[in-house]
C-alpha cells in the first residue's frame, strides 16, 4: 500500500538523519495521500529503518497497515493535515539552534534573504503544548503564515515544518535550522537588523514565482 509515498517519506527521513537535524530516534516525517498518512514508527533508529517499516494511518489515527506503532507525534501531524489544505508533508525535529529559540520563546527574525525567500516572514513560536498533543496542529495552523512552506517553533520542544511533499517539509526544517544558527551567531557578535517587511515580501514573492524550474 502507498509504495511510492512510503519510499518518498523514507528518503525524507534519511535526509533528516544525514543532515544532523535529529539525534537518536527523535524526530519524524510524514506524507499524505488522499485520506491516508505514512509516518515514521515510534522509537526505531534511523539506521535500521526500511520503507516497509513505515506505518500507514487514516485521518483518525487508526493504523491501516504496518506492524509497528506509529510515532507518538502522529496526533500533531494529523491535526496539521486536517487544519491546513494543501499540506502533503510534515517534519518534526529537535534541531539544536532552532530549539534554542523555542526554549527562549523567541521567533527567528528575518536576518537573511534565505529565510525571507522560503517563509516570507519570521519563524513564529507557539505557546507550550505537550509533545504529541493535537494542540500542536492547532497552534501550527493559527500561527504560521499561509504559503507553500510553513514552520513553527514549539515552545521548549522543537520545530514543526510543512510543505507540499515530505521532501519539502524537510527542506523547510533545514532552512529553519540554518537561519537559527545564523541569527544566534549574528546576535552574539553584534546587533543585526531584520530585513524590512517590504523587502521580505518582495523576496518571498520572487522566490515563489521564479525560483527553480517550475513552469508557468
Amino acid at each position: 500500500m502507498l509504495r511510492a509515498l512510503r519510499k518518498a517519506v523514507w528518503e525524507a527521513l534519511m535526509e533528516l538523519a544525514d543532515s544532523g537535524l535529529v539525534q537518536g530516534t527523535s524526530g519524524n516525517v510524514s506524507g499524505r495521500e488522499e485520506d491516508l498518512l505514512v509516518i515514521k514508527p515510534s522509537g526505531v533508529p534511523y539506521g535500521s529503518l526500511k520503507p516497509e517499516d513505515l506505518v500507514v494511518v487514516d485521518l483518525r489515527g487508526k493504523v491501516v497497515e504496518g506492524e509497528l506503532r506509529p510515532s507518538v507525534d502522529t496526533p500533531a501531524h494529523l491535526e496539521i493535515y486536517r487544519a491546513i489544505e494543501g499540506v502533503k508533508g510534515v517534519a518534526h525535529t529537535h534541531s539544536t539552534y532552532a530549539t534554542v529559540f523555542a526554549v527562549l520563546g523567541r521567533e527567528i527574525p528575518v536576518y537573511t534573504t534565505e529565510l525571507a525567500d522560503l517563509f516570507g516572514g519570521p519563524v513564529p513560536v507557539s505557546s507550550f503544548v505537550p509533545p504529541g498533543h493535537p494542540g500542536t496542529g492547532v497552534e501550527f495552523a493559527k500561527k504560521t503564515k499561509p504559503g507553500r512552506f510553513r514552520a513553527l517553533l514549539m515552545r521548549s520542544h522543537g520545530v514543526f515544518t510543512a510543505g507540499p511533499t515530505a521532501a519539502d517539509a524537510v527542506k523547510a526544517a533545514l532552512i529553519v535550522e540554518h537561519s537559527a544558527k545564523i541569527a544566534l551567531l549574528a546576535e552574539l557578535l553584534g546587533k543585526p537588523e531584520p530585513l524590512p517587511r517590504s523587502e521580505v515580501e518582495e523576496l518571498h514573492f520572487r522566490y515563489m514565482s521564479r525560483y527553480g524550474q517550475r513552469k508557468g
